[in-house]
């Protein structure tokens, strides 16, 4: 496929977009005589084929639901025609889609619809071929009751006018697991001339107020990469119970509230999100076996944007507890699940949507950096940007332009003391790995030794002014775990369990929980049931489960939560906790 179509009504009491899906066709193969599209819960009404002056039926077979893949949706195409269009009902319960009551928004008046189509969930609404290495241009005909606003990640999103009926366009070419849509009340602010953050009211100052350095952010990622291709860079913020911390539909950002931190100390996502501009979006991973060239690359670029804005002491406490995060994730990881470039075959792509190709494929950019130099590296970026732009590549395409424009094993020197094939296809890091290091946490650190060994004055006096990297260092400095009456004493301190920033929350209520500290009961609870990030909650469920007692809590948490939970978010906390009966 090459361009989609999408004629669409959102029914929110019945939970369901229906419409057609009109997918213009390239014939790569001049014999072949079917189109091959992926779906996962469709309700297919009508297929029919075209050649650009008429349309009729199609013969067509929906096959066997697989648990993984959902159902194969072949379609036959006679010889002259080079279009379908397909007239279906998305599911309930769709994968890729969340449906909010009012009562589960900031508003409480309107619902809210979004989608999430990363990595495989596009076919849960749309008819496409959901794979990374098909990219396509997309238009749409959205419909939905005229007091909402409907948002896409494409062109054609209004700055607040409301109407019932939207059209959007996306020239660009991109893969299927990139197409956003949204529904809701939902309101804008401008943070530039071409950027802006999009939230629903009660919300919409403060993310303009937090993200205010967009623009800035803009403008060092194009000194350093090239030019931004797509036009607009908007920042929209869901509610609570998206899945993630970001989502980098082009043009059209997906945030979390969590990162509303109020000092802007978590606005690294929206440099990760940028940076996706480039890395991912322009060009992209062909399989999701190379998930790493989009997100190892990613952060390694988000890294050098905080340092342009916030300072390379910023940067340094970023990448520090970003390798603290990877050695976490070492530490509990097969081996099979350590390799940058990870064998999937039989498995949910998500399943490989772990720290890994984040902190492992930053390390090995930084390390080739530190090889070559940043001003030879970022050059050799700016190339690789310009020369796959638009394209969907294998790690193997990858290596071969390395080798070919950086990295010539003939020359010797730095390009024997990189070891490519360790770094790329075997587990864990190698010994020539960058450590990074932060002399401000390094300060934290010796506060914690100290209040460890109940030397207390220092943090006390220090944490007001500490940032949340700082803060985060100090917890996690802290042994585990800490008798219950020192969590206590820490507690009291700083007020941890009441804390409004979600990343110390999380921290703190995991330490508690290891802990056997009750006196954060009540915050665990609340947290669970208000946030639906992943992040957050898949290790909270995952603590709680390690005892029968907390088994049966986790449980009893999760009956309130599971509601407001994105359909993802559900599926890795029924396979934690257990599907309720």
């Amino acid at each position: 496929m090459s361009h989609v179509a999408l004629d669409l009504d959102v029914d929110f009491p019945r939970r369901r977009l229906s419409g057609s899906a009109t997918l213009l066709l390239e014939r790569v193969d001049p014999a072949a005589a079917a189109v091959h599209l992926d779906t996962r819960g469709l309700s297919i009404e009508r297929v029919e084929s075209g050649n650009g002056s008429g349309w009729s039926r199609a013969r067509h077979e929906l096959g066997a639901p697989d648990p993984i893949l959902g159902a194969g949706l072949a379609v036959d195409l006679p010889r002259g025609h080079d279009r379908v269009r397909i007239g279906y009902v998305t599911g309930p319960n769709a994968s890729g889609l969340q449906w909010l009551e009012p009562a589960q928004t900031a508003g409480r008046r309107h619902p809210f619809l979004f989608s999430q189509s990363q990595a495989i969930h596009a076919r849960s609404w749309a008819p496409v071929q959901d794979t990374p290495a098909v990219r396509i241009t997309y238009e749409a005909v959205v419909r939905t009751p005229p007091d909402l606003v409907v948002l896409m990640g494409a062109a054609g999103n209004t700055t607040g006018e409301r109407g019932g009926t939207y059209r959007f366009q996306m020239p660009q070419r991109i893969p299927a697991y990139l197409m956003a849509i949204a529904a809701g009340d939902i309101a804008f602010k401008a943070l530039g001339p071409r950027s802006g953050v999009y939230a629903e009211p009660p919300v919409v100052g403060r993310a303009a107020a937090e993200f205010a350095d967009t623009e800035k952010m803009m403008a060092a990622a194009e000194r350093l990469y090239g030019p931004y291709r797509w036009d607009r860079y908007d920042i929209l913020v869901l509610p609570p119970s998206f899945p993630f911390g970001g989502m980098e539909n082009p043009r059209l950002t997906f945030a979390t509230p969590t990162v509303l931190a109020g000092d802007k100390s978590l606005v690294a996502l929206i440099a990760h999100e940028l940076a996706h501009s480039w890395s991912g979006n322009l060009v992209t991973n062909a399989t999701w076996s190379d998930f790493w060239l989009n997100e190892g690359f990613t952060t390694y670029i988000e890294r050098r944007l905080v340092e342009e804005v916030y300072g390379a002491d910023a940067a340094a406490m970023e990448a520090v507890l970003g390798r603290q995060d990877l050695e976490d994730e070492l530490a509990r990881l097969d081996d099979r699940d350590e390799i940058l470039h990870i064998d999937l075959v039989g498995r949910d792509p998500d399943e490989g949507a772990t720290r890994l190709p984040y902190e492992k494929g930053a390390l090995l950019l930084r390390s080739i950096e530190e090889l070559y130099g940043r001003s030879r590296f970022d050059d050799f970026l700016k190339g690789y940007f310009d020369h796959f732009a638009f394209q969907s590549i294998t790690t193997a395409d990858f290596v071969a332009y390395l080798r070919a424009h950086l990295v010539k094993p003939e020359a010797g020197g730095a390009a024997g003391a990189l070891p490519l094939e360790e770094w790329i296809e075997r587990p864990g890091l190698p010994s020539v790995a960058p450590r990074p290091v932060s002399e401000a946490l390094g300060r934290v650190a010796r506060a914690a030794d100290a209040w460890s060994a109940g030397r207390t004055d220092e943090a006390r006096r220090a944490f007001p002014t500490w940032t949340t990297q700082e803060r985060l260092q100090f917890l996690r400095r802290l042994p585990t775990p800490l008798p219950p009456a020192r969590l206590a004493e820490l507690d009291a301190a700083f007020a941890l369990s009441s804390t409004g920033n979600s990343e110390i929350a999380f921290q703190f209520l995991l330490m508690a929980l290891r802990a056997g500290y009750t006196g954060a009961d009540a915050r665990l609870e609340e947290f669970l049931v208000s946030i639906g990030r992943r992040k957050f909650i898949k290790p909270l469920y995952e603590e709680l489960v390690r005892t029968d007692a907390g088994r049966v809590r986790a449980r009893a948490i999760y009956a309130r939560a599971r509601p407001g939970y994105h359909p993802i978010a559900v599926d890795t906390v029924d396979r934690i906790v257990g599907a309720p009966a």
